[in-house]
């Protein structure tokens, strides 16, 4: 079929990079003498018909302003009890409606999840490109917006020891990751912090955290910082054997968001360990006898972590993903998905790249924050 209109939409969460991608579609789209148009609001825009035009003209270096200029919400489609053809039945035909013959989707895992059942129920002629802030899709080895993130984490622990240094404080530092480490994992041995907490590790209070601090201020130590995932949670063990401010109905009822997903910003995590370290005290005890008062306190870097422009990898990548997911419309191979693997961009099924990856056991980065916990302390025993 001839292509003469696309749609280009944005879902989920915001993060540096998205007009990178949207500005390297329009560039090949004029090129090609295709028309584009931005749909608002994600998936909830689609549905409800809220469209602008794109004229490339005016948005000269688009890639480097952050967030998107399409905005966006976490409208969930297939939420309804209707079925999944259906639901996809009825996207395309708004796509239709609209006049737009093909549709690229950015998104993550709930948006592009969408994207591959409106391919798969109804033959959509849509591309996905791979956004999450989280790293966590399989289907690519690095999503833009990641580094400028990493980037802004980790300087933001640089900054915080230079106040935990003159308070002779433990920070407790939440960094964005529902589920995968990614972020924290990068930005903690980024900026060398004491303790890294991730999801794919479930932690032990006394072991990773009481222990550690203790032997890091008998070994002289005056300040600490812990980089913990919002996703991060305790061993059910520790939980039940630790714990004081929280038990496992706390989590298990946390509100959801509309793909089902528990909202672990809500529990705080960061609060939770301050809270729980502030009642050791043992712990407190151990700080006295080497001459440092306890005190512990919570930052959650929360939303400034999307925030700003892209850096340059980013807006490089992003440029790159956009040419490349209007170069898989011209060819006409939709149900496909813009892919980095290495330093090249490749082409993978949309069911495929939608998947989630984890932090694995066998990572090097896991070995790199261990060695970091263990040697530091024990190099400098008394």
């Amino acid at each position: 079929m001839s292509i003469k209109k696309i749609g280009i939409l944005t879902g989920g969460g915001d993060c540096p990079g998205l007009n990178s991608v949207i500005y390297g579609i329009m560039l090949k789209a004029y090129d090609t003498g295709i028309e584009c148009v931005g749909i608002l609001k994600g998936w909830k825009g689609l549905i409800e018909n809220l469209t602008i035009p794109l004229n490339i003209a005016e948005h000269d270096d688009l890639h480097t302003v952050g967030g998107t200029i399409l905005y966006t919400s976490r409208t969930n489609p297939f939420k309804s009890i209707e079925s999944k053809e259906k639901v996809a039945q009825d996207l395309v035909a708004k796509l239709d409606e609209l006049g737009i013959d093909a549709l690229i989707a950015i998104g993550g895992d709930d948006t592009l999840s969408v994207a591959d059942a409106m391919c798969k129920y109804a033959k959509a002629n849509v591309i996905g490109c791979p956004k999450t802030i989280d790293n966590d899709l399989a289907g690519t080895h690095y999503t833009f917006g990641f580094w400028s993130a990493v980037q802004l984490a980790s300087n933001a622990m640089d900054n915080l020891t230079t106040t935990a240094r003159s308070h002779q404080r433990v920070f407790v530092v939440e960094i964005m990751g529902r589920d995968a480490g990614f972020l924290t994992m990068y930005s903690g041995i980024s900026a060398g912090a004491d303790i890294i907490l991730i999801p794919e590790t479930p932690f032990d209070f006394e072991r990773d955290i009481v222990e550690v601090l203790r032997n890091r201020v008998n070994a002289g130590y005056k300040h600490h910082i812990i980089a913990t995932s919002e996703g991060a949670y305790p061993k059910n063990e520790s939980l039940e054997r630790d714990f004081n401010t929280i038990s496992k109905e706390t989590i298990d009822n946390l509100p959801k968001d509309t793909y089902g997903n528990p909202l672990l910003a809500k529990l705080n995590i960061s609060k939770i360990i301050v809270d729980e370290l502030n009642l050791r005290k043992d712990l407190k005890s151990d700080f006295q006898n080497n001459g440092v008062d306890f005190e512990s306190r919570s930052v959650v870097l929360g939303h400034t972590m999307r925030a700003g422009t892209p850096n340059s990898y980013d807006r490089i990548l992003g440029l790159r993903f956009g040419l490349a997911a209007m170069k898989l419309v011209l060819e006409g191979k939709f149900g496909n998905m813009v892919s980095l693997q290495g330093n090249k961009i490749e082409t993978i099924p949309l069911s495929e790249g939608v998947k989630k990856k984890y932090i694995t056991k066998d990572n090097d980065k896991m070995e790199l924050r261990d060695l970091l916990v263990k040697i530091r302390y024990l190099s400098k025993q008394k």
